[in-house]
């Protein structure tokens, strides 16, 4: 294992991520009912969750109030880029064309993303 693969948040630790990344600072009970509207998760799983993401580094808690107020640790961007390599490295052979390949024949893309994308590339070749 890599020195950031035990850093590395799992698919339920980037669940709660994307909403503190969303709805900025917030309790454990705020995150769960936010993640409860999509699955079913118990509120104790929630809460330890954060104590091993708060171990790990993902997040920080703020103790000085009754209810602990949780705010990610970790940038969005950097973590999405880290995730990105990894998902390239172990499914694509460092394939970028691959990835892209996959991701625009797994479901319909928008007018609008397309856009984005053809910026994205003339911006990567120097245009």
């Amino acid at each position: 294992m890599g020195r950031n693969d035990a850093r590395r948040a799992t698919d339920a630790e980037l669940e709660i991520l994307n909403v503190l990344w969303n709805r900025g600072d917030c309790t454990v009970r705020e995150v769960h009912d936010d993640l409860s509207r999509l699955r079913d998760i118990g509120y104790t799983t929630t809460l330890k969750a954060f104590q091993v993401m708060t171990k790990k580094g993902l997040v920080r808690r703020d103790s000085s109030a009754r209810a602990h107020v949780y705010q990610a640790a970790v940038d969005r961007e950097k973590t999405q880029r880290e995730h990105v390599g990894d998902l390239l490295d172990r499914l694509f052979s460092g394939s970028a064309a691959g990835l892209v390949a996959r991701a625009l024949s797994a479901r319909k893309t928008s007018p609008e993303d397309l856009a984005q994308i053809r910026q994205l590339l003339d911006k990567a070749e120097g245009r």
